[in-house]
């Protein structure tokens, strides 16, 4: 990255950090975008460059783009296996690069805002259906089956990342949530790939082993 980018790139880090500060202090609706563009020293017109929307501020990068992984997987992998091994690879490396204030503080301010809930929502929408385009070019010809794909894989991502999040809120240790966070990606993803009965099944032979 050259100096202009990296420039460009500490411009775009410090109007998002002051923004979910204020967003956090005072409540998404009560600040202006005026008011973070002079606390972050930009021109409101810079603001812009980068945050096309008020509420992109919070929500950028918070969408993940599962329709890429799902197109650019390597040969021979499915994408359930592609989607696996880019989640289990985040968990791996998430808990130590984990800013855990900011990340509590994005979750308070959405939280409190039907504004960014609906933004959320409508992002998540988006994605599902992107999701299930990239699915019906791998199995063409059955729109339905692509599109339930979909909705359970990104219901399956949305609810790790729930329970992850709940458990910083709690007051958990980063690194056991991230040890736990590893945990829910298998399980999520051999839900997906075997269905309840596989995961059931295998509970109840634990449970056999142990009595």
């Amino acid at each position: 990255m050259g100096l202009r980018e990296r420039k460009k790139e500490q411009t775009r880090r410090r109007i998002a950090e002051v923004a979910l500060r204020l967003f956090d202090e005072r409540g998404y609706d009560a600040v202006t975008v005026n008011e973070i563009a002079e606390a972050a020293g930009v021109a409101k017109v810079t603001l812009f460059n980068y945050f096309p929307t008020k509420d992109c501020l919070v929500t950028e990068g918070v969408k993940e783009d599962l329709a890429a992984i799902v197109a650019g997987r390597g040969e021979g992998r499915s994408p359930l296996q592609a989607l696996r091994e880019h989640y289990r690879s985040m968990a791996a490396r998430g808990a130590g690069v984990v800013d855990v204030e900011a990340l509590l503080a994005r979750v308070r301010v959405i939280g409190s805002s039907p504004a960014l809930m609906g933004a959320l929502h409508a992002m998540h929408m988006s994605e599902r259906y992107e999701l299930a385009e990239a699915l019906g070019e791998v199995y063409p010809g059955d729109d339905l089956t692509a599109r339930l794909m979909a909705g359970q894989i990104t219901a399956a991502v949305t609810t790790i990342q729930e329970a992850f999040f709940h458990r910083i809120a709690t007051g958990e240790p980063l690194e056991e949530a991230g040890r736990r966070l590893a945990g829910d990606v298998e399980l999520a993803f051999d839900l997906l790939e075997h269905g309840l009965t596989y995961v059931k099944e295998g509970i109840n032979h634990e449970k056999g082993d142990q009595l």
